[in-house]
């Protein structure tokens, strides 16, 4: 049972359920901003947005990357359905540097390129951002 003190965060990817257990707080990207989350919040259900997922435990702070999706949060529960979840000591920033800028190099013709290259570039400076922190 949990604590009147505690949430439960469950982080779901299209593969696995990545996380399921017990926070004292945490912070996410909704689409249009960042959103802070203590036990006793009112309902919500909103649109994930890109970068930086942290959550304090008993062990201490722990931080992922998120990538659209949606949240849910009913009682003590905050589950967040993701596209792609990447713990944040396991970033490459070698690797996320060379797609930034191979994303930088793209030149759209199209509403859809321009939407995807602005996606991608969001995506890399986020992860940077998020490996630059720890």
């Amino acid at each position: 049972m949990i604590a009147a003190t505690q949430l439960q965060l469950v982080l779901v990817t299209p593969e696995t359920t990545l996380l399921d257990k017990p926070v004292t707080s945490m912070q996410f990207p909704l689409f249009d901003g960042q959103i802070g989350v203590l036990p006793g919040r009112a309902p919500l259900v909103g649109r994930l947005g890109t970068g930086e997922l942290r959550f304090e435990t008993a062990d201490g702070t722990e931080r992922f990357f998120i990538e659209g999706g949606f949240a849910q949060i009913k009682g003590s529960v905050v589950t967040l359905l993701t596209s792609r979840a990447v713990i944040a000591d396991a970033i490459d920033a070698a690797k996320v540097e060379e797609l930034l800028e191979s994303a930088q190099n793209l030149r759209p013709t199209t509403d859809e390129g321009f939407a995807e290259k602005q996606q991608s570039l969001d995506s890399a400076r986020a992860q940077l951002a998020i490996k630059k922190r720890i």
